[in-house]
């Protein structure tokens, strides 16, 4: 019997309300309790988010700006190692030059003492060291520049992928090319 009871009551309640399907969001008996329960959702997000996520987000923010920084840091010692080189080998190449002068004024002052069949040997001697220091000149030469490109190249595909690009080797190597042409 109570539970005759009970069923009669929710029949009742039902259609007092109205027990046609809808949209339980838009009942107009139940707007306080939503409102409540969305300020305490939207402050427990806002809470989470300022205490957890958006700290986080400023460390990696932070993180990535340290990792741009020292890249091009190191390309910038990079580059004036890749001047240092240059500057070395324009030293080895003016000692060179003058290491081969030297060779060949001690030649040419003692040749000139003996007979013409010795001065043409002697010259003979000269022009050979003269092209020895030529090819080891232009080995050096060939070598450093093979250095410089090689480092252009690295520090150019490190600067694109530190700064979020994708690093094209092909147009990489071909601007590297132009540069160093001149």
């Amino acid at each position: 019997m109570a539970s005759n009871t009970q069923d009669a009551a929710h029949g009742a309640a039902d259609a007092a309300h109205g027990s046609a399907p809808g949209m339980p969001q838009l009942d107009f008996s139940t707007f306080g309790n939503q409102i409540f329960w969305l300020v305490v959702a939207l402050v427990v997000i806002y809470l989470i988010l300022s205490r957890v996520a958006l700290p986080r987000i400023a460390a990696v923010l932070a993180e990535r700006q340290g990792t741009i920084t020292n890249d091009l840091a190191a390309a910038e010692d990079l580059k004036a190692k890749a001047v240092e080189a240059e500057n070395a080998y324009n030293k080895a190449l003016a000692d060179a030059r003058a290491e081969a002068q030297r060779i060949a004024a001690e030649t040419r002052a003692e040749i000139q003492a003996g007979l013409d069949e010795a001065i043409a040997k002697a010259d003979e001697q000269i022009a050979a060291k003269a092209a020895e220091s030529e090819k080891a000149i232009a080995e050096i030469k060939a070598g450093a520049l093979e250095s410089v490109k090689a480092v252009a190249t690295d520090t150019a595909e490190a600067l694109v992928a530190a700064l979020g690009g994708s690093a094209d080797k092909d147009a990489i190597a071909a601007a590297v090319a132009e540069r160093t042409k001149g």
